[in-house]
């Protein structure tokens, strides 16, 4: 890594042609680079407009300036920002004034990078600022924008402050080897690691849906050729995704179409109809079926109400992994003069719609929106923060650091180093804890002027 020692530059608007562009600077130079551009005085906190020069004196372009010192800013350095015109031409001149006088080309990241080292913010935080710039709903956007505030991190925080009080007074007990017993009795030691693993499993619940808002859920349609797969795409996406004809089986490959249920984004995979079938092409389709279905946070089977459920149904749930989520369709209630309702069909629940006529399609959507986020389906937006796999993974260790202590009741040691283990991996999460590789890994996602 270059050091951090440097005064550093970068765009910080997208590519493309806009009405204003913005330059930034931060580091110890900051403000000297910034005065050698300018036309006028530079007063901090303060937008001012300039103009701004090459060596040769000559207007490259005029805009706002703003000056931060530190420790008051994003980066907890001098910051200084060139706000001008938003053409790549021009912004590339200005950036090229900064690196002409000092500065250097900052790395993928590296502003929030700053940032994170001078303790502006965490580790979760700087993933957050990511998060918010990639969000593709509004859900997500306002889940990200709290994990970015801090509330995530508070939480996190909280929950450290608590396995680090009981590894302390665990450890204490080492000093007593022949009282430990009544030690771990008197300090309700059982108690407390049962509430830390209940306030996890509710970190990981809301994590969880907060992965699903930032990652999507995968969707597969399953069906027999012709029961409506395609149309019922159509009206989910509402474009016509996919072809639809009255030949059976005339979808041959998964068709990944994006659409949003209640702010979470998922991809939903129009499968090949799953049938017996010596066409090679078609067994290629139904070949990435089975792929698709394999990697789905739910399962949408498909059913011909006019027929009902049929052994080729049930063959193909009884295929699928235990760990998806199975939604029943039943389509074509038109025919039948039957009405969209919501049931059940062994244990999961069923939806009674017409693709064709957009019929039910509402319950169908609610239901997604049930199946997909559970107890968080009708919270508030403030309470759902975006967390990462990586911070799934961490909780799931201080999980079974905590079960595992469980079992240690009667020895101060082994369960003062499980706790050890679990204060580790919740700290990773924050960034007290993470290594060099972890940090490149993370600040190699962001663009060059964030």
């Amino acid at each position: 890594m270059l050091s951090a020692t440097n005064t550093i530059a970068a765009i910080s608007t997208a590519n493309g042609v806009g009405g204003i562009g913005i330059v930034r600077l931060s580091g110890p130079e900051a403000l000297a680079i910034a005065k050698k551009i300018c036309s006028r005085q530079i007063v901090p906190r303060e937008a001012s407009f300039h103009n701004f020069y090459n060596a040769e004196r000559e207007i490259v372009d005029q805009g706002l300036v703003l000056y931060f010192p530190n420790p008051k800013s994003f980066t907890g350095e001098d910051v200084v920002e060139f706000q001008g015109h938003g053409g790549q031409a021009v912004l590339n001149a200005v950036l090229s004034l900064c690196i002409n006088n000092g500065a250097r080309l900052a790395e993928p990241g590296e502003f929030t990078r700053r940032a994170y080292l001078n303790n502006k913010i965490d580790l979760a935080q700087a993933e957050s600022v990511i998060d918010v710039i990639n969000a593709t709903t509004i859900e997500a956007v306002k889940s990200a924008a709290q994990s970015l505030s801090g509330k995530f991190s508070n939480k996190i925080k909280d929950l450290l402050k608590k396995l680090i009080e009981l590894r302390v007074f665990v450890e204490a007990c080492l000093d007593f080897p022949e009282e430990e017993i009544d030690f771990i009795e008197q300090g309700k030691v059982i108690e407390r690691l049962n509430n830390i693993a209940a306030e996890v499993d509710q970190i990981l619940l809301v994590a969880k849906h907060g992965q699903l808002l930032k990652e999507g859920a995968n969707l597969v349609l399953i069906g027999q050729p012709n029961v409506g797969k395609s149309s019922l795409l159509n009206q989910l996406v509402g474009e016509e995704k996919a072809i639809v004809t009255e030949i059976p089986g005339t979808t041959r490959d998964p068709i990944a179409s994006n659409i949003s249920i209640h702010g979470v984004p998922i991809n939903v995979f129009d499968t090949a109809g799953l049938r017996a079938t010596n066409d090679q092409v078609e067994l290629l389709g139904i070949e990435k079926t089975w792929e698709s279905a394999k990697n789905a946070h739910l399962a949408m089977v498909l059913v011909d109400a006019t027929t009902g459920v049929s052994e080729y149904e049930k063959d193909i749930v009884s295929k699928l992994s235990k760990n998806i989520e199975i939604l029943w369709v039943y389509n074509k209630i038109d025919l039948i003069d039957e009405e969209p309702k919501v049931t059940e069909h062994n244990n999961h629940k069923a939806i009674y719609i017409s693709a064709k006529l957009d019929l039910g399609i509402d319950l169908l959507r609610e239901a997604l929106r049930e199946i997909l986020l559970g107890s968080l389906a009708y919270s508030s937006n403030d309470t759902i923060y975006i967390a990462r796999s990586r911070h799934i993974d961490a909780l799931n260790t201080v999980k079974a650091c905590v079960i595992k202590g469980l079992t240690h009741k009667n020895s101060s040691e082994l369960l003062a180093e499980e706790l050890m283990l679990a204060q580790n991996a919740l700290s990773s999460i924050t960034g007290e804890f993470s290594s060099d590789d972890l940090l490149g890994k993370i600040f190699s996602e962001f663009c060059i002027g964030k």
